[in-house]
């Protein structure tokens, strides 16, 4: 093993075996649920390696097929890494905020959300982290949002500009926040984030002239550090949009 891999550890409860038997239906979402309580307890920690296939099938009173079946779900889910080599197997991890983000994702977006919904909460969001914005972004944070305008209104002008490059710019400016737990809930927004946008654009197709125009004034406030404007320009950047998408619900 190379100097300073630490190697994973296997842990025991001092009662006996922590893997316990289940019953006979659903077993492999009965072995998740039961390797997920052990995570939650801290029974299991980052690090700690499971027993084998066959030895946790034994001990549990499954066949192995069923534990890879339950195995490729925690891995899935970002609970465990399935490693290969000699000193290979399902270890416990720690979940990434991507992973994170794209669980969440998937439940906002098989929600039944309107996009009047979307951009109300919107509203209370992203004004909501504005003074951590302007307090927080760096030169390179900066230099990225202008760039990113740039492009946007030379887009805009070939006729190519898009809903979705308005919705990376708003995520853009969350990441200025240097805040994990907020770039992760706006990773897991972005899908009603954009069907909002479209629907808005629908509105108003001419809408990116303007919105555009607004995100350099934004940048700008932000470059300055003038949290009022910042959030003026912000506040009637998002107005705006709900105005569309009140008006096109109504219609």
């Amino acid at each position: 093993m190379s100097e300073g891999v630490v190697a994973p550890r296997e842990p025991m409860r001092a009662d006996g075996d922590l893997y316990k038997t289940v019953s006979s239906n659903r077993m492999s979402e009965a072995i998740v649920d039961q390797i997920r309580g052990l995570i939650r307890s801290e029974q299991l920690r980052p690090g700690d390696r499971l027993p084998s296939e066959r030895d946790l099938g034994e001990r549990m009173g499954v066949s192995r097929v069923t534990v890879r079946e339950a195995m490729r779900v925690l891995e899935a889910g970002g609970l465990i890494e399935i490693r290969v080599g000699a000193r290979g197997g399902a270890v416990v991890t720690t979940p990434s905020s991507s992973k994170i983000g794209t669980g969440l994702a998937d439940l906002i977006s098989l929600s039944p959300l309107t996009a009047a919904e979307v951009t109300e909460a919107r509203q209370v969001f992203e004004l909501g982290i504005i003074p951590m914005v302007v307090n927080r972004a760096t030169e390179e944070d900066v230099a990225e949002l202008r760039a990113m305008v740039a492009g946007h209104q030379a887009a805009l002008k070939r006729g190519e500009y898009n809903m979705q490059m308005s919705a990376e710019f708003h995520q853009r400016v969350a990441a200025c926040t240097h805040n994990a737990a907020i770039e992760m809930l706006v990773h897991s927004f972005h899908g009603p984030l954009l069907m909002s946008l479209r629907e808005a654009q629908v509105a108003a197709p001419l809408m990116g002239v303007r919105g555009t125009n607004e995100h350099r004034d934004f940048v700008e406030a932000v470059a300055r550090r003038d949290l009022e404007k910042a959030e003026e320009i912000m506040r009637a950047h998002l107005d705006r949009t709900a105005r569309r998408v009140s008006r096109k619900k109504s219609s």
